[in-house]
């Protein structure tokens, strides 16, 4: 990932970088060797994967080029497969050098190649050789439908590439080099903006905490739909963010420097009347990519000058839907709704086509489940009306969403399929197992959006939907889908917006007789400063459907309290919640599954760290040891009391606080949480499998866990980044910061923390 390199322009900046890269965060005592290259920011980045065996059969299975120019980890850069500004000598010249590279190394397997190549001569340079499986690799895989980590181990075994079946075509032989009619575009996710005081500038240590994979016919479409991918609250690629201005100054200077918010920077700058030349002198970004994101500016400024949505025809609808324009962002250009753009749009007959990757650009005939959206088409690829069951996944990996929901994702269409249920998977990631095609019946790689999700649905004729085991993302959509007639399996969309709207649940807590601390919504700062005042400082304030305490906050006095009411992302919310904060109380955490509101299994974990620290930074022990049994029993009976007055159905998890023998309920989400991986590991019961029987309406039995007879005791410890993060406080708090975790066993507490 690039720890500790960098850039240095003089002697003093070198010094600095090399004491960092000699003795940082990371060495080993026996690294005391760098290496210094002459510095070829500006020109491109190209990437090469190949595969050979040991007969000296060699193919290259997918080049992809950056979108950014070289100077930025490839980590942190857009990506696009197949190449679009090389030209046919470019290409092959480097494609002929990574084969001869492969071959004179004598690599047997897959290998990633790395070029830096000058955009003003055909010069290039090798920057890296990985002989192994890379970030890349699994990009490759899944850009192309070429399975190269189950190739490389045939080949590792002895089998030639002429011999080894293409699983995807079923006729052809891996020695064919995928052909690819489509364009795949890679961009990452990053959540700096979690951390304080932490540098955005980008360069050659990476910062991305994960990635997202769209494809289409067309750059302007992939671009779109990855904007929208990333971040879900964004339409696509609309003029900028709201918080951003237009003054050129500011423009300029993002611009000039690789900041993970350029790309709307460069949006911004050509809505401003910056020419292409002109945008790419500052930011040496190819003129060919910047001419396409030139054509969205300009269809965006054509849609907003017809105004209104019934001045739109059939063909203003092709053409934007053809670019990646969602109907949400159609509406905000026409001051319309998405509903009413979608109703419109159908009307027309506007709508995607379901199309194949099948690794030959249709020169052979192929049938397979890996699929996508297009309205680039004239029909679909494949027989529709398949009525499975849709499982939608985690999305982006990110700071509180990573494995752990794909882990429950997988598990669940496992499940579906060991019942005979057909399983459709929708996700985006190129990094989870949910989007191997071979874990589903259908796999889509698509958005996890309302359009789309409708969209797939509709086409597919599906039996339900599954929105408990992705995380946050699908767990967000309940509410609009089960409004257009989606059947939701499990828990209901109404059950699901009591817990996740702050008001309404602690409106149910208080109904139902379970304690939680003194809290109240507020609309005004001045009513906020009335309750904190009453209930005494510290005090959480917090909004409604969020994942890892984002917005989420401990304020100490007034001022504190003012700031964060103040601030851009809070100031546009309808209301907050506001609760007393207790210090010094342990967290206590209940993940169960349910079957109409009756607990079918269940597990109490607590954490060493108090309350005040978001449970994804907490250390969680399992089965908790150091609880009083009257406060088990407490929280088992407060837990029970939720699950009936829900009548829940699938996976849930509760966060309570426990002080002096008194249980209060932090929040409840009914989905899957992250340590639903670590309790069905440490109990070797999987929970998701049994709630996956719940939902489908199976008869289920309750299956105990006797938490007494239990020999052993498991720890789950968080892992940090921040020693990529320069200027970020380390302090955590009620705000997600971690990026991993791992899981340890021992004897007793002591042992398993130990390790």
């Amino acid at each position: 990932g690039g720890l500790g390199s960098g850039f240095a322009e003089n002697d003093k900046e070198l010094r600095a970088l090399a004491k960092k890269a000699l003795h940082g965060a990371g060495n080993k005592v026996g690294d005391r060797q760098i290496l210094i290259d002459q510095d070829l920011r500006g020109w491109k980045e190209v990437e090469y994967e190949v595969v050979r065996d040991a007969k000296n059969n060699c193919i290259t299975v997918c080049n992809m080029e950056n979108f950014d120019p070289l100077g930025i980890h490839t980590g942190d850069s857009i990506v696009v497969a197949p190449s679009q500004t090389l030209s046919n000598a470019e290409y092959f010249k480097l494609r002929s050098t990574a084969q001869k590279v492969v071959r004179h190394l004598g690599i047997i397997g897959e290998c990633n190649i790395q070029y830096a190549l000058d955009p003003h001569s055909e010069r290039y340079c090798i920057i890296e050789v990985n002989a192994r499986l890379s970030r890349s690799s699994a990009l490759a895989s899944k850009a192309t439908g070429y399975p190269l980590a189950y190739v490389a181990a045939k080949i590792a075994l002895g089998i030639d590439l002429v011999n080894i079946k293409n699983s995807i075509t079923k006729t052809t032989t891996a020695c064919f080099e995928p052909s690819l009619d489509y364009c795949v575009v890679k961009m990452p996710r990053w959540d700096l903006k979690k951390f304080n005081r932490v540098s955005n500038d980008l360069g050659s240590s990476m910062l991305s905490v994960g990635e997202v994979m769209s494809v289409g016919r067309n750059f302007e479409e992939c671009i779109q739909k990855a904007v929208r991918m990333v971040n879900p609250n964004l339409d696509g690629l609309n003029a900028r963010p709201v918080d951003y201005t237009a003054d050129k100054a500011e423009i300029e200077t993002n611009l000039k420097k690789a900041t993970d918010e350029r790309l709307f920077y460069v949006i911004a700058a050509l809505d401003a009347g910056y020419t292409i030349d002109q945008v790419h002198a500052l930011t040496k970004i190819d003129r060919w990519f910047l001419s396409k994101l030139q054509h969205i500016s300009g269809l965006r400024k054509g849609m907003k000058t017809l105004g209104s949505l019934d001045k739109l025809s059939v063909n203003n609808f092709k053409t934007l839907k053809t670019y990646g324009f969602s109907d949400r962002q159609i509406a905000h250009e026409v001051a319309s709704t998405e509903l009413q753009v979608r109703n419109r749009r159908k009307s027309f007959g506007v709508v995607p086509f379901v199309k194949q990757i099948d690794t030959l650009a249709a020169e052979y005939p192929a049938q397979t489940n890996y699929l996508y959206m297009t309205y680039s088409g004239m029909e679909d690829d494949i027989p529709m009306d398949d009525h499975g069951v849709m499982v939608l996944g985690c999305g982006a990996y990110c700071i509180g969403s990573s494995v752990e929901f794909d882990w429950c994702a997988v598990s669940a269409v496992r499940t579906l399929r060991e019942l005979d249920y057909k399983a459709i998977v929708v996700n985006y990631n190129p990094e989870t197992v949910s989007t191997d095609y071979d874990e589903s019946d259908r796999l889509y790689f698509e958005e996890l959006s309302f359009e789309r999700v409708l969209d797939i649905y509709d086409r597919e004729n599906a039996h339900g939907v599954i929105v408990s085991v992705g995380g946050q993302i699908p767990n967000n959509l309940s509410m609009p889908l089960h409004k257009m007639g989606v059947r939701l399996l499990g828990t209901s969309a109404e059950s699901i917006d009591k817990c996740e709207d702050r008001n309404k649940f602690s409106a149910l807590l208080d109904k139902i007789g379970v304690d939680q601390p003194k809290w109240t919504e507020v609309t005004t700062t001045t009513a906020a400063e009335a309750f904190a005042r009453e209930v005494q400082y510290p005090v959480l304030v917090r909004p409604s459907y969020v994942l890892s305490g984002a917005g989420m906050i401990v304020t100490s006095c007034e001022a504190e309290l003012r700031d964060y009411l103040n601030s851009p992302n809070v100031a546009t919310s309808k209301s907050i919640c506001i609760s007393k904060f207790i210090l010094n109380a342990k967290e206590v955490e209940f993940d169960g599954v349910a079957k109409d509101g009756h607990i079918l299994n269940y597990a109490i974990s607590e954490h060493v760290e108090n309350a005040g620290v978001h449970s994804g930074d907490a250390t969680l022990v399992l089965p908790a040891q150091k609880l009083y049994v009257a406060t088990i029993k407490q929280v088992k009976r407060i837990a029970s009391a939720i699950a009936r007055s829900l009548n829940i159905t699938g996976p849930f998890n509760i966060q309570l606080m426990a002080k002096e023998n008194e249980v209060k309920v932090i929040e409840c989400n009914l989905r899957a949480s992250r340590t639903f991986p670590f309790i069905s590991k440490t109990f070797d019961l999987n929970f998701i499998a049994l709630a996956t029987r719940a939902m489908l309406g199976l008869a289920v039995k309750p299956v105990p866990i006797a938490l007494i007879d239990i020999d052993y005791v498991a720890v789950k410890a968080p892992q940090f980044s921040f020693t990529r993060l320069h200027g970020a406080d380390p302090t955590l708090g009620v705000e997600m910061a971690s990026t991993g975790e791992v899981a340890c066993f021992g004897t007793d507490m002591h042992e398993a923390f130990l390790k």
